[in-house]
């Protein structure tokens, strides 16, 4: 689709203030120009669920903002360990985040957490598979929704994860409280400051994204590493005992 015909599905928009990202001031020559992947996650299985109705908003927005978006559907995907990573619904996550170049984690919050749905979809993806460090060195935006009033208690347990996850999470982070109010009966969101912060989020999360991921190697390259090999290092997180 053209960014005109996506931008007749953001009502909330002022196109006149939307721009284009500049990605000639932040790659260098050579750059890859491919569309940035960014892989959606949202905590709720209700059948009318604000995160995933929000990663919705947001997926459209990045969509105008020229990045490749898919979204994945946490039914039917087991508790961590209860069954093993063959698992087709674990498969499709792992391959969804070796895929991504970023990623969008939206939760609930749930007795002032985020939700065991959201936290099983990050406990399945591990730190490595194989030779492969599927989120490491990968953007993050973390976004939550509310029930009552605006808390930030979600994000920060988000930004905990993205940080144990070696994942680079972007500044801007979205809270949106009594989410219940915030949609139609279309289920989009209504025009709000609430809807301009999530804009200004994947506006961030797109610009950092073009910035680093050409860069990952070259950011991710550590001394501990290239001291240790992968044998030894799997041995030692492995071992038995301590």
């Amino acid at each position: 689709m053209t960014r005109m015909t996506l931008l007749h599905d953001l009502p909330n928009i002022d196109p006149d203030k939307l721009h284009a990202i500049d990605i000639e001031a932040l790659v260098g020559p050579g750059a890859s120009r491919h569309a940035p992947r960014i892989l959606m996650l949202y905590g709720s299985l209700r059948a009318r669920s604000f995160s995933r109705l929000v990663s919705v908003e947001a997926g459209r927005l990045l969509s105008w903002f020229g990045c490749e978006v898919r979204t994945f559907d946490p039914t039917g995907l087991p508790l961590p360990d209860a069954e093993d990573a063959s698992h087709p619904k674990v498969a499709e996550l792992r391959e969804l985040a070796e895929w991504s170049e970023g990623m969008v984690w939206c939760s609930p919050e749930r007795h002032g957490a985020m939700t065991g749905i959201m936290k099983a979809q990050i406990d399945w993806i591990p730190l490595t598979l194989g030779a492969v460090r599927p989120t490491q060195g990968k953007t993050l935006a973390v976004m939550q929704v509310c029930g009552g009033s605006q808390s930030f208690n979600s994000v920060n347990q988000l930004r905990v994860l993205g940080r144990w996850m070696r994942m680079l999470t972007i500044p801007n982070q979205s809270s949106v409280p009594r989410a219940f109010m915030e949609f139609d009966e279309n289920d989009r969101m209504k025009p709000s400051p609430f809807y301009d912060r999530i804009v200004d989020v994947m506006e961030e999360l797109v610009k950092f994204t073009w910035l680093v991921r050409d860069r990952n190697t070259a950011l991710t390259d550590r001394y501990s590493e290239r001291k240790e090999s992968a044998d030894t290092l799997s041995n030692r997180v492995n071992q038995r005992a301590i």
